[in-house]
């Protein structure tokens, strides 16, 4: 099945789900390295007058690298048949490993610049416009530091515009 390009405003889905439940994938590099990985914090919305997705990545993460140094990223949403895929992209480094996309079982979709799922329901293609690395004095809620930072390992929040809707 191949993918087509849909609008933002067609789109039918509780992102609470889609993403807290079903997980995402965060996806960026070229066609020739890339890396993936699972998350399940985000989320979708309007900021600056466009239609936007957050992600939030961790600094030890190997993905960061590939974002840090394009422009450009995708999320991927897969079907429950690959929540072992989701597991491996989301446990094992591609810092670690020699082919991270085979031993989860997936394969590099390359799209404007950058680089998705092939096995994705839906994907996200996405242009950063903001970045920036939490702090902890600017938590209001001082134990979500406490609880969710023990090692201040902050992540760091980007923002970017959602470009391109692409689904199966």
């Amino acid at each position: 099945m191949e993918f087509h390009e849909v609008s933002c405003a067609d789109l039918e889905f509780n992102p609470f789900e889609k993403i807290g439940r079903q997980w995402m994938l965060v996806t960026a590099g070229d066609e020739k390295k890339s890396n993936t990985m699972t998350a399940s914090w985000g989320g979708l919305g309007i900021m600056w007058g466009k239609n936007v997705a957050t992600a939030y990545i961790r600094p030890q993460r190997y993905t960061k690298k590939f974002i840090d140094h394009a422009d450009k990223f995708t999320l991927s949403f897969l079907a429950e048949d690959y929540r072992k895929a989701l597991n491996v992209c989301g446990s094992v480094s591609g810092r670690d490993v020699e082919d991270k996309w085979a031993e989860a079982g997936l394969h590099p979709f390359v799209t404007d610049g950058t680089v998705g799922i092939e096995e994705a329901e839906m994907i996200l293609v996405c242009r950063k416009l903001y970045h920036q690395e939490m702090q902890p004095e600017c938590f209001d809620e001082k134990e979500n530091d406490t609880k969710w930072y023990p090692d201040k390992d902050y992540h760091t929040m980007y923002i970017a515009e959602i470009e391109k809707v692409l689904i199966k």
